[in-house]
């Protein structure tokens, strides 16, 4: 017990050491690197067909692969960008209702039983009646309702680099935005895998066009520091079993 609390402790002053470093000064903004030097960053391995040589035609202006004559300026090779439109508009309503209800009644008597009916006066009270022996009854009403309903708007643009091209030519990409407003730093990450095919004339392509996608859109700043609970409120949200 006496490690954890050890280790809480030093968690605690490590995040307030870290937080005191920018006492007055707005959130410092992430330098530029290079994605594939993050210890965290892997490269995506996916099925791929058969790789398979294109046939050249011969005295043809024609190149294999090529979508015009011209040399295509979209994004096709490693360090290549790429604009992604990130558009989400995603709603969602749920409503269920359940309602049950059951009634029953039994009755059980015994007004005759092998002529021993007269001697039940001797073992019950005059007000027995055998014909009423048991009597049961019973009733039971159960409902409920639930609803769900989620409204969610996103909308933004993100310049992604080309970081890997699988052997069946799709790409993946990588992008990350940083913004800073006074002392509130606005974060967006985004990452997945693209087919050349779906790249716009303009070099963009939207998101619901890559596979694996990965969107993150966040901050930090004074704003978002008085809006997230504090540290100790999360440690015992944590910890506290009741």
């Amino acid at each position: 017990m006496r490690n954890v609390v050890s280790a809480a402790l030093a968690a605690l002053l490590l995040t307030g050491c870290e937080r005191l470093s920018e006492l007055g000064r707005p959130p410092a903004l992430a330098g530029i690197e290079n994605p594939t030097a993050d210890p965290n960053w892997r490269q995506v391995s996916m099925p791929m067909p058969a790789p398979h040589a294109p046939a050249a035609a011969s005295n043809s202006l024609w190149r294999p692969g090529s979508r015009t004559f011209l040399r295509d300026q979209r994004a096709a090779q490693p360090g290549d960008l790429v604009t992604v439109l990130v558009s989400i508009q995603d709603q969602a309503q749920l409503r269920n209702e359940t309602e049950r209800e059951r009634e029953g009644t039994d009755t059980m008597g015994m007004p005759r039983l092998l002529g021993l009916e007269a001697s039940w006066l001797r073992i019950f009270p005059n007000t027995v009646d055998p014909s009423r022996f048991v009597q049961t009854s019973g009733a039971q009403n159960a409902s409920g309702s639930g609803s769900i309903r989620r409204n969610e708007s996103v909308t933004l643009r993100v310049a992604a680099t080309v970081v890997q091209v699988l052997p069946n030519g799709n790409l993946v990409v990588t992008g990350r935005q940083q913004v800073r407003v006074n002392s509130e730093l606005r974060d967006l990450t985004v990452s997945g895998i693209i087919r050349p095919q779906d790249i716009a004339s303009d070099n963009t392509v939207r998101h619901d066009r890559l596979a694996e996608a990965r969107i993150a859109y966040g901050g930090r700043g004074t704003i978002s520091d008085v809006q997230a609970p504090r540290v100790g409120q999360q440690l015992l949200d944590i910890i506290l079993p009741f």
